[in-house]
């Protein structure tokens, strides 16, 4: 679907407190994401406020812009306390079975399954699962359309 010029755009942009490089890598493994932009806090051309940024993490991810499919989702460490993932999931359509599968399986290594995958009216492959940082995923395959 292709997005006409001048109009809106979602992104989901999420917070791991510190843990961002390993949540990359683990999308980028577990789902495919490809990383097209990555900035340290030490790399910003302009520096942050004093006190912003927690002693000690200049190193830690500031930004970062990974692909996954025709989506974009943004990632920081952020600067504040833990991450509370509530109140919403992301939504993962794959083209068929064995890639629901397969991202379904990565995305709960570690994490905790909330819907096992099943068929339901809107999908003959559907599951719920939260990751290992608390990122809530509705894995799914398109329901077919009749003509």
């Amino acid at each position: 679907m292709s997005q006409p010029a001048n109009a809106p755009l979602i992104q989901p942009y999420l917070f791991f407190n510190g843990r961002c490089e390993e949540a990359v890598e683990f999308y980028r493994q577990a789902i495919g994401a490809e990383v097209f932009m990555m900035m340290r806090f030490d790399e910003a051309p302009d520096p942050p406020p004093p006190g912003m940024v927690p002693p000690g993490w200049e190193k830690k991810v500031m930004h970062s812009a990974l692909r996954v499919g025709d989506a974009i989702l943004m990632a920081s460490d952020g600067c504040s306390d833990g991450p509370a993932f509530a109140g919403f999931s992301l939504s993962l359509t794959l083209p068929n079975a064995d890639e629901v599968d397969r991202a379904f399986a990565a995305l709960g290594e570690g994490g905790e399954v909330q819907m096992p995958l099943g068929e339901t009216f809107w999908s003959p492959r559907f599951g719920m699962v939260k990751d290992r940082f608390g990122v809530a995923w509705m894995v799914q395959l398109p329901h077919k359309q009749s003509s």
